[in-house]
């Protein structure tokens, strides 16, 4: 008796259910559109007469002979190269990703342990740099960059990235770290360890999903940038953003939107798999972050 009372559906539950529902409909909604509407030609998917083209394709069916087509993805993948910048995204996230950890958790660790009182207005210090614009900060390396002929090459764009990045990672680990007794470095270090030592094989372990939850952030940083990338970044060595923004045109210049859309599908595609992948790490990251002492 006591299980069906506590399995009934009330009135709050209900509503909460209806509620959840609506957010995730509008919240995925534009993601399924944009999918649909990258199988489809232009005069569809944008079709200002019926909206309703963009469902059925009456155009698509017209100039393809189905009411679905893949030309979208086979004029940004092989006609524009859209692999070409799908490399240089994954070579620009990496290094990002992986500099950024290495000093974050070097750094973060030493500001966590460190007793001296310029531990906190280095993390001040570093909360204001990441809080101005990044136009602001690009706008200061173009000069020396152009004078130094080392502008459009990814070498450049990933110290910039880094650069931005660095401050978020030093808070973020500087946290998890703090929630690791010290206690633990201690008796590494009793037992024999040198600190770095015991850095390595006592702390990094114990703090991982800290790691991993703060390179998704890294991840997502260097992947979605379109300022830093844009104004340092040449033509040919654009990431996936800039690339889809040049697909799209502008006002003196027609672009080609099915290619961006189908760019935009491509580009979407690999978080959702990273998110459920690492789904139960990046839980386990932002709730915990540590062991309790």
């Amino acid at each position: 008796m006591a299980t069906q009372l506590e399995t009934r559906m009330t009135p709050v539950k209900a509503i909460s259910f209806a509620l959840v529902g609506l957010w995730l409909l509008i919240a995925a909604f534009p993601f399924l559109w944009t999918f649909w509407g990258s199988f489809k030609v232009q005069a569809d998917f944008f079709s200002k007469a019926d909206w309703t083209n963009a469902l059925w394709g009456t155009n698509t069916t017209e100039e393809t002979g189905g009411a679905f087509t893949g030309a979208g993805y086979h004029g940004a993948w092989i006609t524009e190269e859209f692999w070409q910048n799908v490399i240089n995204s994954g070579i620009v996230v990496f290094f990002t990703v992986i500099i950024s950890l290495t000093f974050g958790t070097l750094g973060g660790y030493a500001l966590a342990r460190s007793g001296f009182r310029y531990a906190f207005w280095l993390l001040m210090a570093a909360l204001v740099f990441r809080a101005m614009p990044h136009i602001t900060l690009v706008s200061g390396y173009l000069l020396p960059f152009f004078e130094w002929n080392i502008w459009g090459h990814l070498p450049t764009t990933i110290i910039v990235l880094v650069a931005i990045n660095q401050p978020f990672t030093l808070w973020m680990l500087h946290s998890f770290f703090l929630n690791i007794p010290k206690d633990m470095d201690e008796s590494a270090m009793v037992d024999g360890c040198t600190r770095f030592q015991a850095f390595r094989h006592v702390i990094v372990p114990v703090m991982w999903p800290g790691v991993i939850t703060t390179g998704l952030f890294s991840f997502l940083l260097a992947y979605n940038d379109f300022a830093v990338t844009a104004m340092l970044l040449s033509e040919e060595n654009e990431t996936i953003i800039p690339a889809i923004n040049s697909f799209l045109g502008t006002t003196q210049v027609e672009g080609k939107v099915m290619y961006a859309v189908a760019a935009v599908v491509s580009a979407t595609a690999p978080l959702f798999v990273l998110i459920l992948f690492f789904q139960r790490q990046i839980v386990s990251g932002m709730t915990a972050g540590a062991v309790k002492g």
